[in-house]
């Protein structure tokens, strides 16, 4: 192995720590707790090694909201894949989605409800960002009727997942009719 090879492991190594740091930490404290300096605490390097990969923390937070993106999307995928039938792939994708956002709320913030220096909705957004929404499309473009934009009624129906993600989560919304809701969502979907 060159000693080029093994710098670029070695960093690469260090930006996984750095992200994971940053998640588990923002998972149990909050975004507000995430620092460069309790990063560099967190992980034994000094502030100019974080800084090296990362700007700041805002840019740690996109990292974070790639890594998000592609762990959502994976889950999107198989509980899509798991469904019998275009219904219930649609109503798996929501009930996957909204489970995400509640098992994982600081992933789910840095991924869409945190400013972070990511392009959304351009072919420059980073691969992962493009199969979550690839995964939401999948399940929604079977029910497009024709005439329909499948990316706009996807937006729509993304927007409405993140809606009641968001304010259930606030306790806006009761937790005990989530799954009425989703319902709900589902039957004008798809018509039934």
């Amino acid at each position: 192995m060159s000693i080029q090879t093994r710098r670029e492991r070695e960093r690469a190594e260090r930006e996984r720590l750095i992200v994971t740091a940053a998640r588990e930490l923002a998972e149990t404290e909050g975004w507000e707790a995430v620092t460069t300096r309790r990063l560099a605490a967190e992980i034994e390097y000094s502030q100019p090694v974080l800084y090296s990969h990362f700007k700041g923390k805002e840019a740690i937070m996109a990292a974070v909201a790639v890594q998000g993106c592609a762990d959502l999307a994976a889950e999107l995928r198989q509980a899509r894949a798991a469904a019998p039938g275009v219904r219930e792939a649609l109503a798996a994708v929501a009930g996957t989605y909204t489970s995400f956002a509640r098992r994982r709320p600081a992933l789910y913030d840095a991924m869409f409800t945190h400013l972070v220096p990511l392009p959304f909705a351009t072919e420059e957004a980073p691969a992962p960002l493009r199969e979550a929404f690839g995964q939401l499309l999948a399940g929604v473009e079977p029910i497009a009727s024709g005439g329909e934009d499948p990316g706009l009624l996807t937006e729509t129906f993304w927007a409405a997942l993140h809606g009641l993600a968001t304010l259930m989560r606030s306790g806006r919304l009761p937790e005990h009719t989530h799954e009425t809701r989703l319902a709900l969502l589902i039957g004008h979907f798809t018509g039934g």
